[in-house]
């Protein structure tokens, strides 16, 4: 295979003249056949309005290897792409089958490669399974009623599931994690170019249909998936057989069920609050880490376009270019970070609560992004000293009672508030030119009342440095929800060089763990998770242990 990078295209360009290009980059002659598959697709917009994609392309054509000799171009250079590779498996017999707690993307990416290499893992999820899960989110945005048990938070796909789908990540990766995990979802139902395009996203109704037939292999390959189930206890066996015995709960009939695991997988996600608690008063070692909390902020998709694709006034965007996206950072004079978050392109603000008299929101696009507003997290970093409390749950206290300000703020309705308001501190009274698209009721409320002083003045700061930037972004009409403040987990549970907490057994995986913050890292996690499990054991043999 010969790798060519930075091949460049206008943004109308049809496959034939990316196949010419690949031909005259090669220098291959009229006739000469070959094939080739598309590595990466970036958009490049500094010569606004002239618009480029640029490609990166693996090409198999006869003689390679004096294609190469002759070649004085550094951006033609052989392929070299480390490919994904499962562990070999362990020594060490599994006398129960692994465990996997939630079913968000790291837990489905653990139990997908357990189940893949014959490992049989049981997977218990609090919520409901991905279609009953959307009625019930569905639910709540019409009438108000809070499911605990099976909403935005909680259920098959976890948090991510009802968001933007971006799968965009900044972890170096070495080992093929991160192709593999997109080689899946594409095997499941997501679309091609997830795998090539530079900023790639899924949208939140083609999620449940990948996460669907991702749970449906892991049955088919001999693992099981429960939902409305819930881990509520742990406790180490003693003896020489060891591991962990599981209080296990269904929460829609209170019955507990008792199960016996060597490898628990602890990936119930960042909203696990109760289980966070049982884990401290286990003496799990955990700590309190930092996070991001803030506002939503909707601004119209138009303007975002012409920012960033350097269209005139009333110039619609050309076929075949994504709704434009952003992402925006900058450094306040005393020290404190404003930036962007989970940018959702064409998308809506939702109501994200997960329990009674507190309000979350969060960001979510479907697949062709074609809302009318584009809307971001505009947050800021908050460390353990702006929790006021101590002990590792001290964060999680500080997000509850962020939302409790915000569902006072709104009276269990989305609050919000203009930016000029914001900034004044007085609670609107009008919309202007940005209409909300909010999924739930929203209402106007004083959304900077929800935040401590400092955090106030950074958003309202922040936002006015990113106008410099973004023309617009800091204009008085957009429209702030409250309150945004699931960012990432508040609490880092506490694993070893193999993956494991102080309590042997016990992997803490993923975005709750505090291992992850998003799609594809969390997704990542639960594959080195997994592949930590394999290293230790040999498959599960269901008949060795009947």
């Amino acid at each position: 295979m010969i790798r060519i990078q930075q091949l460049k295209l206008h943004t109308g360009h049809t496959p034939e003249q990316l196949r010419e290009k690949i031909g005259k980059a090669l220098r291959l002659k009229g006739g000469e056949d070959f094939s080739y598959r598309i590595v990466r697709r970036s958009l490049d917009a500094r010569r606004k309005p002239e618009l480029f994609y640029v490609y990166t392309v693996d090409v198999s054509v006869k003689g390679e290897k004096a294609l190469l000799r002759k070649n004085r171009d550094k951006n033609i250079q052989q392929a070299k792409e480390a490919g994904y590779r499962f562990p070999e498996p362990g020594p060490e017999e599994l006398k129960h089958r692994p465990v996997v707690a939630g079913f968000g993307p790291a837990g489905i990416f653990a139990a997908y490669m357990l189940a893949l290499h014959g490992y049989r893992p049981l997977v218990v999820e609090r919520g409901m399974e991905a279609q009953q899960r959307k009625k019930d989110v569905e639910k709540f945005w019409e009438t108000g009623v809070l499911d605990t048990r099976s909403n935005v938070q909680f259920g098959e796909g976890g948090a991510g599931t009802f968001s933007d789908g971006k799968l965009n990540t900044l972890v170096k990766d070495k080992f093929g994690r991160n192709r593999k995990v997109l080689e899946i979802l594409r095997d499941h139902g997501a679309p091609e170019e997830i795998a090539w395009d530079a900023k790639p996203h899924i949208g939140t109704d083609l999620l449940i249909r990948v996460v669907t037939r991702m749970r449906e292999d892991i049955i088919r390959l001999g693992g099981q998936v429960c939902f409305h189930t819930q881990l509520v206890s742990l406790e180490p066996v003693l003896g020489e057989e060891g591991g962990l015995s599981l209080e296990l709960q269904d929460t829609l009939s209170g019955v507990t069920i008792m199960e016996r695991t060597q490898a628990l997988i602890l990936a119930v996600g960042h909203s696990a609050r109760d289980t966070f608690s049982m884990l401290h008063e286990k003496k799990i070692p955990m700590e309190a880490k930092a996070f991001a909390v803030g506002v939503r902020a909707e601004h119209p998709q138009a303007m975002i376009d012409r920012d960033q694709y350097g269209m005139e006034e009333g110039e619609k965007r050309p076929g075949g270019l994504p709704a434009a996206a952003y992402k925006l950072t900058c450094q306040l004079p005393e020290g404190r970070g404003v930036y962007t978050f989970c940018m959702c392109p064409g998308g809506y603000v939702v109501n994200a609560s997960s329990e009674e008299g507190r309000l979350a929101v969060n960001g979510m696009s479907y697949h062709d992004r074609a809302g009318r507003n584009a809307n971001s997290a505009v947050i800021v970093t908050v460390t353990p000293q702006d929790f006021g409390g101590e002990g590792p749950l001290a964060g999680v206290e500080f997000q509850r009672r962020l939302e409790e300000r915000a569902w006072q703020a709104g009276q269990g309705k989305v609050p919000v508030q203009l930016y000029g308001d914001f900034c004044r501190g007085r609670v609107s009274d009008h919309i202007g030119e940005v209409e909300p698209q909010i999924r739930g009721d929203f209402c106007f409320g004083n959304v900077r009342g929800i935040f401590p002083e400092e955090i106030g003045d950074a958003i309202a700061r922040g936002i006015r440095e990113f106008g410099k930037k973004l023309p617009g972004y800091d204009r008085e009409d957009a429209v702030l929800s409250g309150v945004e403040s699931r960012t990432s987990s508040p609490v880092r549970i506490l694993r070893d060089e193999g993956l494991q907490s102080q309590l042997p057994g016990l992997y803490p995986c993923g975005e709750g763990a505090g291992y992850a913050g998003g799609i594809m890292s969390a997704a990542m996690d639960g594959m080195k998770v997994a592949e930590a499990v394999a290293r230790k054991y040999r498959p599960f043999d269901k008949s060795a242990n009947d």
